[in-house]
């Protein structure tokens, strides 16, 4: 269907162009409000507050004529995700409990030590439940520079933060993520041998 038929479509407030986009998206986008949050829950409300601003800021667009209307609905709803996460200041601002290192130079080497475990084996669900167990800030950061792959201009941008301020974010995220899967992984071999 033509861009211009779709964001017309929108403005008419019709169900089935948003049911059309709904089924294109959710899997997708679903998978994305999943990692920034920190459950289940959370996701569906993220993902159900993320999916309509989308769709509002899609409508909006005049030039639909040179439109991604992929990119554009996937950047729209990453930044609409990051919003809602940001907007729940109860839980942002929690201040994290676990320095990521003690040493003096920094290291951005996601599991540098592979004593324990073999990170290139991890599956899907335990990553997903690690992302979870980060504080917001850690989580956000993760997912729009290492997963998404924003720059750090750009994320400081989009979280209104400092370089440093997300720099650090980035090194805890790693150090906690690492130990968050570590834990998960201990958590999982203890229950299969019981």
């Amino acid at each position: 269907m033509p861009n211009n038929e779709i964001i017309a479509g929108l403005l008419k407030n019709d169900g089935n162009i948003k049911k059309q986009l709904f089924d294109t998206y959710y899997g997708k986008f679903a998978a994305i409000a999943l990692r920034y949050s920190k459950n289940q829950e959370q996701g569906t409300e993220v993902f159900n507050a993320a999916f309509n601003k989308s769709l509002q800021s899609l409508q909006k667009q005049k030039n639909s004529a040179n439109l991604k209307i992929n990119e554009f609905l996937e950047g729209e709803f990453i930044r609409e995700t990051v919003e809602h996460i940001k907007n729940i200041r109860s839980e942002y601002y929690v201040a994290s409990t676990v320095f990521a290192n003690s040493k003096n130079s920094k290291n951005y080497d996601l599991f540098e030590s592979r004593e324990l475990v073999d990170f290139n084996s991890i599956n899907n669900e335990v990553l997903i439940k690690a992302l979870q167990q980060l504080v917001p800030s850690q989580r956000l950061v993760f997912n729009l520079h290492v997963i998404e792959n924003y720059t750090l201009e750009d994320t400081t941008l989009l979280l209104e933060a400092s370089e440093q301020t997300v720099k650090s974010n980035l090194e805890k995220a790693r150090y906690n993520l690492q130990k968050n899967i570590e834990k998960i992984l201990k958590v999982s071999q203890y229950e299969q041998s019981l």
